[in-house]
């Protein structure tokens, strides 16, 4: 009784209950855990059993009747969630003090979720967009100012060495020593430096991988070339300076320079190569991405992305975008052929579904690295989400597909009859299905929109697009897209949910 008057109001752990259930009315172990699962679970029946039973123990230790019953109360209210207001207590109290550090300490936050998601890739992944979408830039590695957390820069993050892949925490506290003495001037200086032992090749391949290195002048083509010599120079000279004989020889600077390496003088790889080996070392692209050209088709032609689909109802039309880099093909029992997509965009991947009667229309599309824009409905289970796909484009072919209609903003004091008679014959270039509307600006006096004759209908296009803005000298052309079905219903499984052999 004194545990639960101390207790009632603020929580009351299973596990007391099972120990007041032993003291007070000598249940045993066994029994005990029987009340906890009916607690629990909220069996009525059982409960009124463990009631009679518990009033029984109760006497037989001298507990007044009135008094056990009162305990036994407490203990089903708990089973009822009685501790639910301690609960929202506590959670609105951390609510309250993280929204104060965001709003007021927004980098160093930020900075602490990254920490806390080091070994999580999609975690670091999704704070990461979080800080783009708050103004807050995430500096690459690198190699002289890189902490192995992630720490902050001014108003900026640097990326914490502990998240590149292969890079353990001895290799970072050897780096990290070692830049006691003053940066590190070049990829042989640091191969000089560093103990070795600790920092292996692998270790250096992934920092330059991922651009750790950029800031000391060299190419990561170039550096990657010589990496072998680099360390093979690293460990003469640390072997000489470990040697007592060779201390009454010691090198001098100029010596040192004579006998170093020189990089190779070759190109940069180009910026997919840097991208593809920048994500093999972090799991995710930092200085880049290949979708950052398409950012916005994926704004005006999606409603969602890999992260804000888990928060999607099942069965919800869904608009998303991405590269493939998963193609999966299995054959059904009909012998037809299917595929399952991983599609991945600017903050993870999905997992794509694509029958058959879809796959033999798209699966030219489906090559790893194609940017493709895909419909379908969402398929939400408890530890999963994937799309069910009922349609498949190009990225490049979007505005071209998708949109609906096209309007011209043309300001009017810098409209004649002249630019409109050279917009129709630019019209007559890029025939196609969308309609198309003139909208005419005076500013602070009046607004006109015209739809045009349904004789000019035209083809979307970055090409239509592009040549009308030229002419104008200004940004007049705007799109609208088709929207997104709102049925739930799958046509292409017969509603059928399907699951993966």
């Amino acid at each position: 009784e004194p545990i639960l008057k101390e207790t009632h109001g603020v929580i009351v752990y299973q596990e007391q209950v099972m120990k007041i259930a032993g003291d007070l009315a000598n249940y045993s172990m066994a029994e005990a855990d029987d009340l906890r699962k009916a607690m629990g679970k909220k069996i009525p029946k059982i409960l009124a059993m463990h009631r009679e039973r518990f009033m029984q123990g109760a006497s037989e230790n001298g507990i007044p009747s009135d008094k056990a019953g009162k305990i036994f109360y407490l203990m089903e209210k708990f089973g009822g969630y009685g501790f639910n207001k301690s609960h929202s207590a506590a959670y609105a109290l951390i609510a309250y003090q993280t929204a104060f550090l965001k709003a007021h300490f927004p980098v160093e936050f930020m900075a602490s979720l990254l920490t806390s998601e080091m070994q999580s890739t999609d975690g670091v992944v999704k704070y990461i967009a979080e800080c783009r979408s708050h103004g807050i830039e995430v500096l690459p590695p690198d190699i002289n100012d890189s902490g192995k957390e992630f720490t902050v820069k001014g108003s900026k993050i640097r990326f914490g060495l502990v998240a590149v892949k292969n890079v353990g925490e001895n290799a970072i506290e050897a780096i990290i020593e070692a830049r006691h003495n003053g940066k590190f001037l070049s990829l042989f200086d640091f191969c000089e430096r560093v103990d070795l032992k600790k920092v292996n090749k692998r270790v250096v391949e992934g920092l330059i991988k991922c651009g750790a290195f950029d800031t000391t002048g060299n190419y990561r083509s170039q550096m990657i070339a010589s990496l072998e010599d680099c360390i093979d120079y690293g460990q003469r000279v640390q072997r000489e300076r470990a040697d007592p004989q060779m201390g009454l020889f010691n090198l001098t600077e100029e010596q040192k320079v004579f006998n170093l390496p020189s990089m190779p003088k070759i190109d940069e790889w180009d910026e997919k190569e840097l991208l593809t080996l920048e994500k093999e070392s972090l799991g995710f692209y930092i200085t880049g991405h290949p979708l950052s050209r398409y950012e916005n088709v994926l704004e005006k032609f999606t409603n969602t992305n890999s992260v804000t689909l888990k928060e999607q109802n099942d069965g919800d039309a869904i608009r998303i975008g991405g590269m493939v880099r998963n193609n999966k093909i299995i054959k059904t029992k009909k012998g037809d052929l299917m595929a399952f997509v991983t599609l991945e965009d600017l903050h993870g991947a999905v997992e794509i579904t694509i029958f058959s009667s879809l796959y033999s229309k798209v699966y030219d599309l489906l090559t790893d690295d194609s940017a493709i824009l895909v419909r379908g409905y969402l398929q939400k289970e408890e530890n999963s989400v994937k799309l069910l796909a009922d349609t498949v484009i190009p990225m490049d072919k979007a505005e071209e597909i998708w949109t609906t209609s096209i309007q011209f903003n043309l300001d009017v004091s810098r409209t004649d009859k002249a630019l409109f008679e050279k917009l129709n014959t630019v019209f007559k270039r890029h025939p196609g299905s969308c309609k198309a509307y003139i909208h005419l600006m005076n500013p602070e006096k009046t607004e006109t929109i015209i739809a045009l004759s349904d004789t000019i209908r035209l083809k979307a296009g970055s090409s239509l697009i592009r040549e009308v803005n030229r002419l104008v000298g200004y940004n007049a052309a705007e799109t609208v897209c088709r929207p997104v079905e709102s049925s739930s219903k799958f046509n292409g499984n017969n509603g059928k949910r399907w699951r993966k052999r």
